[in-house]
């Protein structure tokens, strides 16, 4: 299929995309364009104008400043990907990557952009709020940072205005004691996860605390699985196990059941358990 007729406008600035979001009811915001170009010839996005962010200059980029890793919405995946920052202070994300989609793909998708769109079943939204990262937003009504716990509203709904953009994700630095853990399961590799699961945890040997657990592929939103992250602190792994019964209600979908996903997210949590203390599986 073809996308409908729409109009096309190159922003120079952030402040120029905000002025035509806010005069434009319907208009469209085009980063990587790996997701939107799909809607768009789907038809499931029609948007009278389409509004090009890769002319504006300084909103990609990654950097290491007072214990934060900022990465700037337009930056690409690969770039992501290949950056020493953040294999060395944000390996949550680098244990990702290799995992989302392809390479032509992960060449031209951005950072913001996955992050923006809010695919339950993506990696990196998951990423984020494992992390307890902030989206800095910038609108109309001026610049504001947003927690990842508040970000995310529902399906493909975020704390993102019609006039806001998202033009940075600000991410905690590793400290020594942090560990992290990273799990997912799909059919091939570069699909969606049928579940995935994203961890961040503070360590003393094996023992955790400051446990977050990000579930995605298994609810309108990437999750986290409090229950089990309080079972999880107190180290025990059966029970935080059996606490997904209450933190997770997944739905039927057209890769599993429910019931196999609830079932396959006990399994991921002893894999991501054991990369959190250092334990064997």
């Amino acid at each position: 299929m073809k996308p409908a007729p729409f109009a096309y406008a190159r922003a120079q600035s952030v402040e120029d995309a905000v002025r035509m979001l806010g005069e434009n009811d319907d208009a469209k915001l085009l980063a990587g364009g790996q997701s939107l170009m799909a809607t768009l010839n789907m038809r499931l996005s029609a948007p009278s104008l389409l509004i090009d962010l890769n002319g504006i200059a300084g909103l990609d980029g990654i950097s290491l400043k007072d214990g934060v890793v900022e990465i700037g919405a337009l930056t690409r995946h690969a770039a992501v990907m290949a950056s020493d920052v953040i294999a060395q202070h944000a390996p949550l994300i680098a244990m990702a990557m290799p995992h989302i989609a392809h390479p032509a793909i992960r060449n031209r998708g951005t950072f913001g952009g996955s992050i923006a769109f809010a695919d339950p079943a993506a990696e990196l939204p998951a990423c984020f709020l494992a992390l307890g990262g902030e989206a800095q937003i910038t609108g109309s009504s001026g610049s504001r940072r947003v927690h990842a716990d508040k970000f995310f509203h529902g399906l493909y709904e975020t704390a993102l205005g019609h006039d806001d953009i998202l033009t940075a994700i600000r991410l905690p630095a590793a400290a020594p004691d942090m560990r992290y853990g990273f799990a997912e399961l799909a059919r091939r590799h570069g699909d969606y996860a049928i579940v995935g699961l994203a961890a961040s945890a503070r360590a003393d040997g094996a023992k955790l605390s400051d446990v977050r657990l990000a579930y995605f592929g298994i609810d309108l939103t990437p999750l986290r699985a409090k229950n089990a992250e309080a079972a999880l602190a107190n180290g025990d792994i059966d029970e935080a196990v059996a606490a997904l019964a209450d933190d997770l209600d997944p739905p039927d979908d057209i890769q599993e059941t429910g019931a196999v996903k609830k079932h396959l997210a006990g399994v991921l949590l002893r894999r991501v358990a054991a990369q959190l203390t250092g334990a064997r599986v």
